[in-house]
């Protein structure tokens, strides 16, 4: 139904002529619905001023629609800790891999983090920069280019890089603070053993460690390490007959949280853009507690 106007006045007065056995309450429900356009212009104001010449038109009630939205992305289940262009810096939970191995797993939490960062960009990427053990929680960083990825990689070789660890081990280390400098081969089968400082495969591994605190029983200790070899803090604990919690694998005779209690606390290194030092934490997991 349309009219044109032939008298200067507020909208509603049209509507009410186009509609004679209408109420107020209706035909201003017809204008908050959208339903009536001025000049092909809907218009919800009852109060809108119309010329001599306008068009007036009530178009036909719209059909409900019931329409279901799509189904909001599921968040990813990671806890983000820092992010920029750059970088992405996480939390990495316990039993969880860093990378796929071998085997080709589908979750791991590099897997995770090209998940989340694919919600802003489908062509970003995110590339492991190092790793932690699957027992092992605590800071990761990932670098989101390639350049970011040699620099980072390039202060971890030249150990610049600042690593603690806290770690929960049995029993008290004798002596309470010191450096544990040995040197480690893995097998075919990814076994670490402790070998002659002139094997051939042999990898020095250097822990500086110190206990925080003691009850009967264990230990808390923070340890910070030179370098990143595979099982490294482990076996330094092994070395000092304090095994770390949960720790079957290197001499542990207790596991009452079901994971190994070895977390990495701090990374602090210079940022690959700014050239600024950075520092990231991750809060003790309650196993600790």
């Amino acid at each position: 139904m349309e009219a044109m106007v032939e008298q200067d006045g507020p909208l509603l007065g049209v509507l009410q002529t186009l509609h004679p056995n209408s109420s107020t309450t209706t035909l201003r429900k017809m204008l908050t619905q959208g339903r009536v356009t001025v000049n092909d212009s809907v218009v919800h104001r009852a109060k809108h001023e119309v010329c001599v010449g306008d068009v007036v038109k009530v178009l036909p009630r719209a059909k409900a629609e019931e329409i279901t939205p799509p189904p909001a992305p599921t968040p990813v289940d990671i806890e983000v800790l820092f992010e920029d262009e750059t970088l992405l810096v996480v939390n990495k939970p316990a039993h969880q891999l860093s990378v796929a191995t071998d085997r080709l797993e589908v979750d791991t939490l590099h897997s995770r983090c090209v998940e989340h960062i694919k919600r802003s960009d489908q062509n970003a990427w995110c590339f492991i920069v190092h790793r932690l053990d699957r027992e092992t929680s605590g800071v990761m960083v990932l670098a989101k280019t390639k350049d970011a990825k040699r620099e980072l990689q390039s202060q971890f070789a030249e150990r610049s890089v600042h690593r603690l660890y806290t770690a929960k081990v049995e029993g008290r280390p004798d002596p309470v603070t010191g450096t544990v400098r040995t040197w480690l081969m893995e097998d075919k089968h990814l076994n670490v053993k402790a070998v002659n400082p002139d094997h051939p495969r042999g990898k020095e591994a250097i822990s500086h460690y110190s206990v925080t605190s003691s009850d009967e029983s264990t230990s808390m200790v923070d340890v910070m390490i030179e370098t990143g070899r595979r099982h490294q803090i482990r076996m330094a604990m092994q070395h000092l007959g304090s095994p770390v919690v949960g720790d079957e694998r290197h001499g542990a005779a207790t596991n009452p949280q079901g994971r190994i209690l070895l977390h990495a606390s701090a990374l602090e290194f210079l940022h690959p853009e700014t050239d600024d030092p950075v520092r990231f934490e991750a809060p003790l997991p309650p196993a600790f507690s």
